[in-house]
């Protein structure tokens, strides 16, 4: 095992190689869930996966198994998961990294001919980020039980396309029922996002969990009225609500410990010279804990109903709790960067993955890599080739670590 290295100049080249899919002028990635575009990298995921042998099915929400076999055919795989789907303005590296470094662990041990007792599962995620589809890890969610078909396929799309018939378009509403796909543990690979390991000089992050959060939809109505006109104490103006709620929110989350963002913000039927009378805006509310969420959450409520009384409606559209990572996945991880002598330290994750849903159904953990300025969900994102070489060697370590330390059924 400790003979095994990753190939780190085909890693890299696999990364620029997917960087096509999806790019933007600014050198970034647009490739949004069940786009064109998230069918094309679809394509070329399934295709480099079978031809190293595996075998690859899609269940019905499109999430994509490719499994390598094991010598122990009954025993469950080790599975290695993230995403390819990216944000409007994504980078190179969120998400498709772990894939990525999965697809290279498996090539390496292609190479050397090298068999594992239990199988491995290589898994690509649908809508991880949400962007597309709200909410977040749809995909996971789903092969976990925390949402059903039909929900899944009830979401829709800022153009009022169905999750179902973006499925559909594209071509990937695969047969396997959700769920029925088993592993015995899974592992992810992410850059940060985030700046501690950077600024601590640090190359591998041990995740021991993540942070909990919420998501809201708020609407808040005033009255159209002239802007020239209508006098500034007569007026009830649902932008300028708004605006007082962002920075209230924020003063609060600086106060908890916690953090409150607004990325979404629709004004209806704007004009310049009228009054903003409707609006409809985003909440994301997080907190290392689920008690400081519940208080987070009860000064931002007591806020928005002194601003604007029986004006607004808040209305939570997902909630996923702290979570806290297999003791035994990390603790392999541990001794994986111990190993190869890589500088680490444990670190809690600030933002959602698939792990954090399928920790729900199988033993899981992650490992973080350092990315640059801890910028992320921008086409200016970028890591070091060696930490992502870094990164997949670990990721390679800690999987034939737990194949040796799980006995097969």
């Amino acid at each position: 095992m400790h003979n095994l290295t990753i190939d780190s100049d085909r890693l890299w080249q696999t990364i620029m190689e997917t960087s096509a899919f999806g790019a933007t002028l600014g050198g970034g990635i647009r490739r949004l869930t069940l786009a064109q575009e998230d069918r094309q990298v679809r394509d070329w995921f399934r295709a480099q996966c079978e031809a190293i042998g595996c075998t690859v099915k899609v269940d019905t929400v499109g999430n994509m198994f490719a499994t390598r076999p094991g010598i122990n055919k009954h025993a469950l795989p080790i599975a290695i998961g993230s995403h390819l789907d990216t944000q409007p303005t994504g980078g190179k590296f969120d998400g498709i990294l772990g894939v990525l470094a999965g697809l290279e662990v498996l090539r390496t041990l292609h190479d050397a001919g090298y068999e594992t007792e239990h199988p491995l599962m290589l898994i690509n995620w649908t809508n991880e980020e949400g962007a597309r589809f709200a909410p977040a890890m749809l995909g996971s969610g789903a092969h976990s039980g925390v949402f059903d078909q039909a929900f899944t396929d009830s979401r829709t799309d800022t153009d009022g396309i169905s999750f179902a018939e973006a499925i559909e378009r594209i071509g990937y509403r695969g047969e396997t029922p959700l769920g029925e796909t088993r592993f015995a543990a899974m592992f992810e690979l992410h850059i940060e996002q985030g700046p501690v390991l950077e600024r601590e000089g640090l190359e591998i992050g041990i995740v021991t969990g993540v942070q909990a959060m919420r998501w809201y939809d708020l609407v808040i109505t005033g009255r159209e009225a002239h802007a020239g006109s209508t006098p500034m104490g007569m007026r009830c103006d649902a932008l300028a609500d708004a605006a007082a709620i962002i920075l209230g929110t924020q003063e609060i989350a600086r106060r908890l410990g916690g953090m409150a963002t607004t990325g979404q913000l629709s004004i209806a039927a704007p004009s310049r010279n009228v009054i903003p009378g409707k609006l409809t805006m985003s909440l994301d509310l997080r907190h290392v804990t689920d008690t400081g969420l519940d208080a987070l959450e009860i000064e931002v409520a007591d806020l928005i109903q002194k601003q604007c009384g029986d004006r607004a409606m808040l209305q939570a559209i997902w909630n996923s709790p702290a979570v806290h990572f297999s003791a035994t996945c990390i603790e392999t991880v541990r001794r994986a960067t111990k190993r190869l002598k890589a500088s680490s330290r444990e670190i809690v994750s600030g933002a959602g993955h698939d792990s954090v849903y399928i920790s729900r159904v199988a033993p899981t953990a992650m490992i973080f890599i350092p990315c640059r300025d801890g910028l992320s969900h921008n086409p200016a994102e970028s890591a070091e080739k060696y930490h992502c070489a870094t990164g997949a060697q670990v990721l390679l370590e800690s999987v034939l670590s737990h194949v040796a330390s799980v006995p097969g059924r």
